[in-house]
């Protein structure tokens, strides 16, 4: 592939973006789409306006993501010489450029599903902008920011019948992004062991939280379950190792785990609205994330 248009796609996250869809996914199923009798998932109308959905997420996830690297430009030249704008594969103009455009297309994708889903992108946009340009260099307010990015992406696809009547929970995506970011505060220089011991704390907290939503919401807690302990293995064990030998190559690995894994989480929140065979379609997300985090970097 040309090395330009490599750079832009490495720009993007592609790995990422599935990841992004899944969460787009879990608010469709939170929505009521598949659990309401009027409502058929596979109605054309519906179809279309969940397809503009994941696609509005998908281009704000890869705008928010182009755009930071905008804005590390200058760290990104001692820390990270190798990504696409310090080492001169794409043009810092080109970037800004590329990144801006692809935002705005997520912001109008999702209002051309309506009105609320509109205003969601734009709140969804300018979270992600505060982030990049500000946020991320505050230890507390970096990654309570950046899960308030994906709680409104959960929410994004909840409003996808114009009903955000479980908009509260979108709390479980901001804590768990919250830990995933503490983790990456030492994906460079490692010694953050602290954060990894918090982190799982706050998985622990999720973990309980799904399962206590889906006692309540649920009459098979048992498919949930079997949701929650792959979740469960695939974060901890990352997790565990990075804190056993505090690299900044485990550090990664734990932090790459727990992006690609919140595919599992979106569908063991899923399948509480839904039915099990649904969290199946937003779990076969997996293995595309997990085969293109081996082509490019998630971080």
């Amino acid at each position: 592939m040309n090395a330009i248009l490599m750079g832009y796609f490495r720009l993007a996250r592609p790995a990422n973006l599935p990841t992004a869809a899944a969460d787009i996914l879990a608010g469709v199923a939170i929505a009521g789409v598949l659990t309401f009798g009027q409502n058929n998932p596979f109605d054309s109308l519906i179809s279309l306006d969940i397809f503009y959905l994941i696609l509005s997420s998908i281009f704000l996830y890869a705008g928010g993501v182009i755009l930071n690297d905008v804005f590390d430009f200058k760290v990104d030249m001692l820390e990270r010489p190798e990504r696409p704008i310090p080492s001169g594969t794409v043009s810092l103009k080109s970037a800004m450029i590329y990144g801006a455009a692809i935002l705005l297309g997520g912001i109008v994708l999702a209002f051309l599903v309506g009105k609320l889903s509109g205003i969601v992108a734009v709140a969804l946009a300018s979270a992600i902008l505060i982030y990049d340009s500000r946020a991320k260099k505050n230890d507390f307010f970096g990654p309570l920011n950046m899960g308030i990015c994906r709680g409104l992406n959960l929410i994004l696809g909840m409003t996808v019948l114009g009903d955000l009547g479980f908009w509260w929970l979108a709390i479980i995506p901001i804590v768990y992004i919250f830990a995933i970011t503490l983790i990456s505060r030492g994906e460079v220089h490692g010694d953050n062991k602290n954060h990894i011991v918090l982190a799982g704390i706050l998985y622990a907290t999720v973990i309980f939280a799904v399962l206590t939503i889906s006692y309540f919401y649920t009459d098979s807690i048992l498919t949930t379950l079997f949701f929650v302990i792959l979740f469960g293995v695939m974060v901890f064990r990352p997790l565990a190792q990075a804190h056993n030998e505090n690299s900044p190559k485990n550090i990664k690995k734990a932090v790459m785990a727990g992006v690609i894994s919140l595919i599992v989480l979106d569908a063991s929140i899923a399948v509480t609205f839904s039915v099990w065979w649904y969290g199946l379609i937003i779990l076969a997300l997996l293995p595309i994330s997990m085969g293109l985090s081996k082509l490019f970097s998630v971080t």
